[in-house]
């Protein structure tokens, strides 16, 4: 299969499979130097591995990383850093069922009319357990972002789960790390923990909205055409399981205002230009403006349930499908430390980019 790796100097290819003895990636570009060591990675993996909750899959996974090469006495050497994760626990005979059928909402099918097989045992390199490397990669940017730019900062957390939203006069940013869900609003939180039960007794799934913000960006990350810093953030969240939209800034909330309330107005401050709001997320004409970049994306329900679905086996005859396992039933949930990683992916990149094409010298203002 082609296309596992994402990024321009930051780049990262991905690899295993769901049910493989391991999943794993390479990362390539890395600056020398910077400090890093296991220690560093597996605090990020720790929030995304499974079983840490009822609202999870019950897959036990440790998730512990090991470094193979690119790291010498605890710093980088501006080699491939090659990340392993082994799996533990698959159970490859759940999914004896469905080896001859095709689950609906699933990739197998579309695998199969493109491959001619595929891997049935939890959907192979379709499967969220790729997501694992995603986060180890992540870990390895935050890590260079945190050395070269000190005052950056990325947060996910989300915002809607099912028709239900947080309201954001609520926000708390304190309570994302005090539930399953990263919600900032409490009250929020537990309305979703008795939906999510009451779905999950159902033999159901739901879908959620997450965001991600990152501040402390510096201005001039991206280009004006074909390197937009939120053009490469959509496709980066895009690329995640499950994802079916991705907003910047409004999204498509921009659509419904005018001209006047949509302008994020500037004015001089004691440090340079300021922006009196932020509807463009934190990105002008592809490139950032030193605000908070802000993405949302929307993931869909799990499509994993024990509720029958209609759909066909590989010999064309018609069925109603169970698919068993062990399944989140709000994948959305462990989405959020996944869009962090994405996030740290892309604006290392970009910063790796624009150190290479200006260094990172800027346009003066006043």
């Amino acid at each position: 299969m082609s296309f596992n790796t994402f990024g321009h100097m930051f780049r990262v290819t991905t690899w295993g499979e769901s049910h493989g003895p391991a999943i794993g990636c390479t990362v390539d570009g890395c600056p020398p130097g910077i400090a890093l060591t296991e220690g560093d990675i597996q605090p990020w993996l720790d929030r995304r591995k499974p079983g840490q909750s009822k609202f999870t899959t019950q897959r036990k996974e440790p998730d512990e990383v090991r470094i193979l090469s690119g790291v010498f006495e605890g710093r980088t050497t501006g080699t491939p850093i090659q990340l392993m994760i082994e799996n533990t626990d698959q159970r490859s005979k759940d999914y004896g069922d469905i080896a001859q059928a095709f689950r609906p909402g699933h990739a197998d099918i579309t695998y199969h009319q493109k491959y001619g097989l595929r891997d049935y045992r939890g959907g192979g390199r379709s499967s969220a357990r790729e997501t694992a490397a995603r986060v180890a990669a992540g870990g390895v940017a935050r890590a260079v972002l945190a050395a070269l730019v000190p005052g950056l900062t990325i947060t996910g957390y989300m915002v809607q789960m099912g028709a239900h939203a947080i309201d954001r006069s609520r926000f708390d940013a304190a309570q994302i790390a005090e539930n399953p869900f990263w919600c900032p609003d409490a009250v929020m939180a537990d309305q979703w923990a008795s939906c999510l039960d009451d779905l999950r007794l159902s033999h159901n799934s739901v879908g959620a909205v997450i965001e991600v913000i990152a501040t402390g960006v510096p201005p001039g990350l991206g280009a004006p055409l074909y390197a937009k810093l939120d053009s490469d953030l959509a496709a980066a969240m895009m690329s995640i399981n499950a994802v079916k939209a991705v907003e910047i800034g409004d999204g498509m909330a921009a659509a419904t205002l005018t001209g006047v309330d949509n302008a994020d107005e500037i004015r001089m401050g004691s440090n340079g230009p300021e922006f009196l709001s932020n509807h463009a997320g934190g990105i002008l004409g592809g490139i950032s403006t030193g605000q908070p970049v802000i993405c949302r994306f929307a993931v869909k329900p799990t499509s994993s349930i024990l509720t029958p679905r209609q759909t066909v086996n590989a010999a064309g005859e018609e069925i109603d499908l169970i698919t068993k396992g062990r399944h989140d039933p709000c994948v959305g949930i462990r989405a959020v430390p996944v869009g962090e990683a994405m996030m740290a992916c892309v604006l290392l990149d970009h910063l790796l980019l624009d150190r290479g094409q200006t260094g990172g010298l800027r346009g003066q203002i006043g």
